[in-house]
């Protein structure tokens, strides 16, 4: 296991993104910027792709320390820092969610059709037709009426 996967191991579990490596990476002084980390990150086979060096990772690593535990002053709680990392949905998206959700919901009331404009269709009729008055010829020509 090369230091590229334990990096992306790492970032996948703590679900980090570029930008929060960074900031941890400053917490020991250590800069690097975000094209650099994504070049890490890339497949071996790519032509951008860079070897993570062994000071790199041993930085983050250090630096991941703090940013969890925090310091012998001001400890930290390492779960709820990791709760922190979660990407929080915006609230339109939220809204939109629990309206899908409440509708689509086995609690939801059951649809009712009033008399006057939803009919509730005749499914014993034969000729009921759910597509209302739509025909298909099937590709076929249309018979002229004068023939």
């Amino acid at each position: 296991m090369t230091n590229n996967d334990i990096f992306k191991k790492l970032r996948v579990a703590l679900q980090l993104r570029d930008d929060q490596i960074i900031e941890i990476l400053e917490l020991v002084d250590f800069r690097i910027s975000k094209g650099e980390i994504g070049n890490f990150f890339r497949d071996p086979e790519h032509p951008k792709y860079v070897e993570c060096g062994d000071q790199v990772l041993r930085n983050f690593l250090n630096a991941l320390v703090i940013h969890l535990r925090g310091t012998k002053e001001e400890p930290k709680v390492p779960m709820d820092v990791i709760k922190s990392h979660k990407p929080k949905p915006s609230k339109e998206y939220d809204q939109k969610d629990r309206k899908d959700r409440d509708t689509n919901s086995s609690h939801a009331k059951p649809k009712t059709f009033s008399k006057s404009r939803d009919k509730k269709p005749d499914l014993k009729n034969k000729k009921f037709n759910p597509l209302g008055n739509v025909k298909y010829n099937n590709g076929k020509p249309k018979k002229k009426d004068n023939e």
